[in-house]
């Protein structure tokens, strides 16, 4: 948990200076939505290289042990996420700007790659019988405890530094130096981040499996010869999720402040600040429910919740048109739509790391969890804000719900299409 809050932080620092100041100061100027579109898109650079890291970080976490390659999941994302607090603007540099940001998104998106598997066999690999989903949820947490201090840092700056995005000039306090103290400060908690997992020890589950000599040369080959109808079904199983989170968290920050206008015409005026403070109360919804998704999916299996919880995020998708109408939409109903996608979240995110690593044998678990989980993430996440931005801007907000609802129903039939898992021996596979 305590190595997946810092990756996380390190990942949605980005996401949310995505919003605030890149577009601003990493991207020529002219068009404000262009701007901000560019800037997605280097945000969604990092899911593409997620499945890279997958497959690289996989590779050594097959051959070589979860922990040792957790640790470089870790220096990777951390190095790439100091270096961002020290690269120079599109005003000192020109085109270098944009080019040097991307790349270390890029280096951004290797790290989170290897670290969500080796994370979640951590903890599968060394639970107690009837207990994985539980044990699983642990490092799922590090999702919504790194959000909230990564959104907590950026909120506290402003508010310090006084900054408002809508009236600030690109000399302000917060534009000129604010904004990389999140970035330089995450040095500090890749450090204890080390010192934790240089402590830990290799899973029984892969030490076992390292004695009978099950390991495999070439993981990413095994995986696609012995088990790709899994890769597929994990893949589309994690697509809802991905794609619900992306748009209740980053997109709607770019709606909801005025970012983006919607096709009637109309901009939301919510402030900046007012805006992270809503996203800083739903967040604690997200993290209240993951626990609870971990004791109904060891209680009830994973299949079954997590089709309820499905079904449920498509009727919230449905939902947009009226929360977020652009002509009567208030402070109040926004939190409320923050609120309930960041509950479905946390119900939906915390049986993933015991789902994913179940379907796969011991000697591939690591690669094939990891391409599945960081696939999805291409498929949902990366394209996410990119799409909703465009759907809103030609066609209203209520067809950014209808994008939502479609991903709901496809994972929908990934899950119909797969076994109960919670009675897997991770051993015996």
């Amino acid at each position: 948990m305590v190595g997946t809050s810092i990756e996380f932080f390190d990942f949605y620092i980005y996401a949310t200076a995505a919003v605030l100041v890149f577009p601003t100061l990493f991207f020529p100027k002219g068009n404000d939505t262009a701007a901000l579109l560019s800037s997605f898109a280097t945000f969604g650079l990092a899911f593409v290289a997620r499945p890279i890291g997958s497959v690289l970080f996989g590779h050594f976490g097959d051959r070589i042990g979860r922990k040792a390659t957790l640790v470089a999941s870790l220096l990777t994302m951390g190095i790439a996420t100091f270096a961002i607090g020290l690269l120079p603007t599109y005003g000192s540099i020109g085109y270098g700007a944009p080019a040097l940001l991307a790349l270390l998104r890029f280096c951004q998106g290797l790290g989170l790659g290897g670290e969500w598997s080796g994370a979640a066999l951590l903890a599968t690999e060394t639970a107690a019988k009837g207990k994985r989903a539980w044990a699983a949820m642990w490092p799922q947490l590090g999702a919504p405890i790194g959000f909230f201090v990564a959104n907590a840092t950026f909120l506290l700056l402003m508010v310090g530094l006084d900054f408002d995005a809508k009236t600030a000039t690109s000399n302000h306090a917060f534009l000129t130096w604010g904004w990389r103290i999140p970035f330089l400060a995450s040095s500090v908690m890749v450090v204890i981040g080390l010192y934790v997992r240089l402590k830990l020890t290799e899973t029984p589950v892969f030490a076992r499996a390292v004695k009978e000599g099950k390991k495999v040369r070439a993981p990413l080959a095994e995986v696609l010869k012995t088990s790709w109808r899994p890769l597929i079904a994990g893949t589309f199983i994690m697509l809802a999720t991905y794609t619900l989170f992306y748009i209740v968290t980053t997109w709607t920050t770019s709606y909801g402040t005025g970012k983006v206008t919607d096709a009637s015409g109309v901009k939301l005026s919510i402030s900046y600040v007012d805006f992270l403070g809503l996203q800083l109360i739903s967040v604690l919804f997200f993290a209240g429910c993951v626990p609870i998704s971990g004791l109904l999916a060891d209680r009830y299996g994973r299949r079954p919740v997590l089709l309820i919880i499905t079904a449920a995020i498509i009727v919230f998708g449905f939902c947009f048109g009226w929360l977020l109408n652009p002509s009567s939409v208030t402070d109040s109903m926004m939190l409320v739509l923050l609120i309930l996608g960041m509950a479905l979240m946390g119900l939906t995110f915390g049986p993933m790391s015991a789902i994913l690593p179940e379907l796969f044998p011991t000697n591939v678990r690591y690669t094939g969890s990891g391409i599945s989980y960081n696939v999805a993430s291409i498929l949902g996440a990366a394209v996410a804000p990119f799409i909703a931005t465009w759907v809103v801007a030609d066609y209203g907000v209520f067809w950014v719900g209808v994008y939502l609802a479609v991903a709901g129903l496809l994972t929908l039939i990934a899950l119909w299409s797969v076994s109960e898992t919670r009675s897997v021996d991770l051993s015996e596979v």
